[in-house]
C-alpha cells in the first residue's frame, strides 16, 4: 500500500500543495531550531581548498579528512601544484583518507583541467563543475553552496536517507532526491537545509538506531523504514 505520507512530489512539473508546503515549513522550522548554527563540517580557506576536501570525503570521515587536508594545502596551495604532483607524493599524504590512488589520481586530474580549461580557477557553475573529473553533483553542490554563494542542495547518505524518512522522496536515486527536495524547499534555504540535515542524521536520526523517543521531528514523521508509520491526510 501506497505510503499516505509520501513523496510529496514526484517531479519538478508537479507542484506541492499548500499542505504539503505546511509540512514542509514544519521541518525546516524544526531543523532550525535543533541546529541554528549548521555548517560545512570541512575545514577549507578557499575555492579549491573546498573541492579537493570534498573528493578526499568520499567514504571518509570529516573529522579525518580535516587532519589530512593542513599538510596537503601547505604542499600544494594552488590547481597548478596538484596538477603537475607526483601520484605516489600526493598518495603518501592522503593515504588515511582510504581510495587514496583513485582520489589523488581525481585530484590531479581535476586540477588539470581546471588549469587548462578555466586558467587555474575553480569554476562557479555546476554545469562546468560536473565536467571536472571525480566531481558529481554532490561534490560541486558543496563547493557553490559553501565557497560560492550559490544555493546548491548536497544529498549524501544522510540527506537521502533522511528525505526517505520524513516522506520528502521516495527514490534511493540521489539526483532523483534532489530533484524532489529542490521543488519542495526554497531556494535560499537549499545549502543551510543541507547541513541541517546532514548534523541531523549524524546526531540523531541514524542509519540503524534512530533515536526517534528524543527526536522533535518526530510527531510530524512518518518514520519510513523504521516502524510503524503514522497516517496522515494528504490534502489535494
Amino acid at each position: 500500500m501506497r505510503n499516505l505520507f509520501r513523496s510529496f512530489v514526484e517531479s519538478l512539473s508537479m507542484k506541492p500543495s499548500v499542505a504539503d508546503r505546511r509540512r514542509v515549513r514544519k521541518i525546516l522550522d524544526g531543523l532550525e531550531a535543533l541546529y541554528p548554527d549548521a555548517h560545512c563540517a570541512l575545514k577549507f580557506e578557499s575555492p579549491l581548498q573546498l573541492l579537493v576536501a570534498t573528493i578526499l570525503s568520499a567514504q571518509c570521515t570529516d573529522v579525518r579528512v580535516n587532519m589530512v587536508t593542513p599538510a596537503l594545502f601547505a604542499g600544494y596551495p594552488t590547481a597548478q601544484d596538484y596538477a603537475s604532483a607526483k601520484p605516489s607524493e600526493l598518495e603518501t599524504i592522503i593515504a588515511s583518507t582510504g581510495f587514496f590512488r583513485n582520489k589523488a589520481k581525481n585530484i590531479i586530474g581535476c586540477c588539470r583541467k581546471i588549469v587548462a580549461d578555466h586558467a587555474g580557477v575553480v569554476p562557479r557553475t555546476l554545469d562546468e563543475l560536473v565536467q571536472l573529473p571525480g566531481v558529481g553533483r554532490k561534490t560541486a553542490n558543496v563547493v557553490l553552496g559553501n565557497a560560492f554563494g550559490v544555493p546548491g542542495i548536497t544529498v549524501d547518505t544522510h540527506v537521502g536517507r533522511l528525505s526517505r524518512r520524513l516522506g520528502l522522496s521516495e527514490h534511493e536515486d540521489p539526483v532523483k532526491v534532489e530533484q524532489n527536495l529542490m521543488g519542495l524547499i526554497p531556494q535560499a534555504d537549499w545549502t543551510i537545509f543541507s547541513h541541517r540535515m546532514i548534523f541531523h542524521g549524524r546526531q540523531v536520526c541514524a542509519a540503524r538506531k534512530p533515536l526517534c523517543s528524543s527526536c522533535s521531528l518526530a510527531l510530524g514523521c512518518p518514520k519510513n523504514g523504521v516502524g510503524e508509520r503514522v497516517e496522515l491526510t494528504h490534502e489535494r
